[in-house]
């Protein structure tokens, strides 16, 4: 049997093909992290900065302690004050979707049953992000993201 001869051709086809792959993988990367990205966090960031500090110390001064746990279909969100009592907010939004992506996005409707707030959710296994508005009695603004992790 004849030994065939690695070419210039052989080589330039090796580097071609190795390239191209690697092109290949970058574009649909980033095809899919634009395609899943869920947008923009806020309109001009330096503008949320200038009332970053403020805003950060008022809801610290409530002294709230946030904890979520899913269980049953079930999403219970608890907001505690610093002597660990529940807290009943003046309003509350809130939606709930995954970490990387919001297709899964969704709005429930929390009730608060006098001790957490819950709300019907079937939930996959995985990561989920809880992003909550609650706006205290008088009037203080608490935003506040909470991860939860569905066990499967």
């Amino acid at each position: 049997m004849a030994q065939r001869e690695f070419t210039g051709r052989h080589a330039a086809m090796v580097f071609v093909g190795a390239f191209g792959i690697i092109f290949a993988v970058n574009i649909a990367l980033a095809v899919n992290a634009v395609r899943t990205f869920p947008g923009l966090e806020v309109r001009n960031s330096y503008v949320a900065s200038q009332t970053f500090d403020v805003r950060r110390d008022a809801q610290l001064a409530l002294g709230w302690e946030v904890q979520a746990v899913a269980q049953d279909g079930r999403v219970f969100l608890s907001i505690t004050d610093r002597d660990g009592k529940p807290v009943e907010v003046a309003a509350l939004t809130v939606v709930l979707g995954r970490a990387t992506h919001v297709k899964d996005d969704m709005v429930p409707e929390f009730v608060f049953d006098g001790q957490a707030y819950v709300a019907q959710a079937e939930l996959a296994p995985g990561n989920w992000n809880i992003r909550m508005t609650a706006r205290a009695e008088d009037g203080t603004d608490f935003a506040q993201r909470v991860i939860l992790h569905i066990r499967g």
